[in-house]
């Protein structure tokens, strides 16, 4: 393989390149060799069965891990700190104990926004995800639908380039799916872009421009949306989309490790 990409610059952070990547835990490889580019434009979607690397693959994304081997190259940063224009929203997100509104003050105090600017910021992101109503209300207190809205407001607020969402409505009823995707897609059409994590295949198919499946660490195929749901290329890529992969249970210690790293 070539050495990592010559990509031309922009105002924006990306293209996000993994160059080999490689990522090691307890003395097992759960990412192993992997190499993509995020170019900025389209919607993308990380699909697997469970213990594929996913959140995992989202965490090196961000920062939150290092790789054991490989590059992983913001080509637009041009000597800024990636980690100021992009954020990343949990399965289950964390709540402060203050209210929704001072939630998402918080968040901006703590990127450096000056206080006359936050309270037009903050009421901005509450319109946009339909809490407004709830602004003086303890977080805490907000059903679990409406906890993922004000962790996509208080990320939203932050006005990233890039926005990083780990299954974000694992456990939620229909009703709170639609209106978190409402909120997603909002996102996207403002200019974020968005690379998220799903086991949903609808949502996958409502949400995705693009479509990156990995199973046991490795990446196997990575494509258009369309082109992956009307018939991917692999042949285990197009055993999960029939079903079969998505409750098989891990055959080795690497997948049961890359599971119980995954999930927490």
């Amino acid at each position: 393989m070539t050495a990592p990409s010559t990509l031309p610059v922009s105002t924006s952070i990306l293209p996000l390149e993994f160059y080999r990547v490689s990522f090691e835990a307890g003395g097992k490889r759960l990412i192993k060799d992997l190499s993509c580019i995020f170019a900025a434009g389209p919607s993308t979607i990380i699909l697997g069965p469970n213990g594929a690397g996913k959140s995992l693959l989202l965490r090196l994304c961000h920062g939150l891990l290092k790789p054991s081997a490989g590059q992983i190259i913001w080509h637009g940063a041009e000597g800024r700190d990636p980690s100021a224009h992009q954020a990343m929203v949990f399965q289950r997100p964390v709540m402060l104990r203050r209210s929704v509104a001072a939630n998402v003050d918080y968040a901006l105090a703590l990127r450096g926004v000056p206080r006359r600017q936050r309270r037009d910021m903050v009421a901005e992101s509450l319109t946009e995800t339909g809490l407004s109503r709830l602004a003086r209300h303890p977080a805490r207190v907000l059903s679990f639908g409406e906890q993922q809205r004000l962790a996509l407001a208080r990320a939203w607020a932050l006005m990233p380039q890039v926005l990083f969402l780990d299954e974000p409505t694992a456990n939620l009823d229909p009703a709170a799916t639609h209106t978190v995707e409402r909120v997603i897609t909002a996102i996207h059409a403002a200019g974020t872009q968005v690379i998220m994590t799903t086991h949903d295949l609808g949502q996958a198919r409502r949400l995705a421009d693009e479509i990156l499946f990995l199973h046991r660490g490795r990446l196997l195929e990575k494509g258009p949306a369309d082109a992956f749901f009307a018939g991917p290329r692999n042949d285990l890529a197009r055993a999960f989309l029939r079903g079969e992969l998505l409750w098989r249970r891990p055959r080795d210690d690497t997948s049961d490790q890359a599971e119980k790293t995954e999930n927490g």
